[in-house]
C-alpha cells in the first residue's frame, strides 16, 4: 500500500482546515499558499470531499471551506479511504465473500487479513485534533534561549 499524492494532499488541507478552523470559510488559495500546494490540485480533491459531510462550503467573495465538524470526530483513515479507496494490501481483503478461486487454500490470506487490521485500525485510531495536539506540543517544546 503506498498513499497517492492525493490522499497526502487531502490530509494536509484538512489538517489545515483544523488547525485555522474559527468559524469562518477558508479559500482553496489561502489552504494554497499556506500548504505549498498547487490550488488547481486542490480544486481536484475537493469533489471527493463535497458528496460527504465532511466539509462545508460557501461561494462568493468570502467563500471557501470550514469543516462540517470537529477535528477529533475525523480520523485519519476515514479520510485517506475517502480519497485513495482501500487501504488494504491486496484486493481480495475487501472482498465479502472473498471471490478468488484459491482462497481456502491461501495461506496468506490471514497474513493480508490481519496487516488490514492493523493498518485500518492504526490510522482509525488518529484524529485530525492528535495531530493538531502532537503539532502544538512540539512547538511548546521547541525553544531557543
Amino acid at each position: 500500500m503506498k498513499i497517492s499524492t492525493k490522499g497526502r494532499y487531502a490530509l494536509r488541507m484538512m489538517i489545515d482546515l483544523a488547525e485555522h478552523q474559527n468559524g469562518e470559510y477558508i479559500s482553496l488559495k489561502t489552504i494554497s499558499e499556506r500548504q505549498n500546494i498547487s490550488k488547481k490540485y486542490l480544486e481536484q480533491i475537493i469533489p471527493v470531499f463535497n458528496k460527504t459531510d465532511f466539509l462545508r462550503a460557501n461561494r462568493g467573495s468570502q467563500g471557501g471551506y470550514r469543516l462540517a465538524k470537529e477535528p477529533e470526530k475525523y480520523t485519519i483513515g476515514e479520510i485517506l479511504r475517502l480519497t485513495e479507496g482501500s487501504l488494504s494490501p491486496v484486493e481480495c481483503v475487501d472482498q465479502d465473500p472473498i471471490e478468488c478461486d484459491r482462497s481456502a487454500d491461501c495461506v496468506m490470506l490471514p497474513i493480508w487479513q490481519g496487516l488490514s487490521k492493523l493498518i485500518n485500525e492504526y490510522l482509525d485510531g488518529i484524529t485530525l485534533q492528535d495531530i493538531l495536539d502532537q503539532q502544538r506540543d512540539r512547538y511548546i517544546y521547541n525553544y531557543i534561549i
